[in-house]
């Protein structure tokens, strides 16, 4: 039986990949895709874990070669959804995530209707806020042009069929692992 495949979106800062991180730590049969970037990496990013970092030549290549499931410029970087390893693993029957921006859930949404597209929102912009400030990974700009996109993202969630308010972060764990096996069972 193919995995199913999840797309999980939502503003930068809202928990989304601590989210998807836990609900994988409860589950062997879940992979979250690592998406590869060209943006310059941070201090707690770990490569390879948190991104593929590769160059823009690199990226011009996956894309010449169709090797992107999805990809989007984002912020100060591109990211792609490297297409090879998603197919592999649903192939194996393992349940896969793409913990990506509405951009590229988009286009997985045309691409792969099949997508069971999950959107994380934030209780408030003033917590979201609160959240990529206590990160201490971005600066003042940065943070600004963050919240600013996530009001642009938020405007999507109506395109997802399931919205998660990651309010209390081991409610939305189990809401995500309960929306999973519902669509595991099914």
């Amino acid at each position: 039986m193919k995995g199913n495949l999840f797309v999980v979106s939502g503003p930068s800062g809202v928990g989304k990949g601590t989210i998807c991180e836990k609900v994988r730590d409860n589950d062997g049969n879940i992979f979250i895709s690592i998406s590869v970037t060209t943006r310059e990496v941070r201090d707690n990013d770990i490569p390879g874990v948190t991104y593929n970092f590769i160059s823009d030549e690199e990226f011009d290549r996956m894309i010449e070669n169709n090797e992107f499931y999805e990809w989007a410029k984002v912020h100060s970087g591109r990211y792609g959804t490297p297409r090879k390893i998603v197919e592999e693993k649903r192939a194996q029957g393992i349940d896969v995530i793409l913990e990506i921006d509405v951009q590229g859930g988009m286009i997985i949404k045309e691409q792969s209707p099949e997508a069971v597209m999950v959107f994380v929102a934030p209780p408030s912009m003033e917590i979201l806020e609160q959240r990529l400030r206590d990160r201490h990974t971005e600066t003042e700009e940065e943070i600004r042009e963050r919240l600013k996109n996530a009001v642009k993202e938020i405007e999507y969630e109506d395109r997802y069929e399931h919205i998660i308010v990651n309010d209390n972060l081991d409610e939305a764990v189990r809401e995500l692992h309960d929306l999973i096996l519902n669509e595991r069972n099914s």
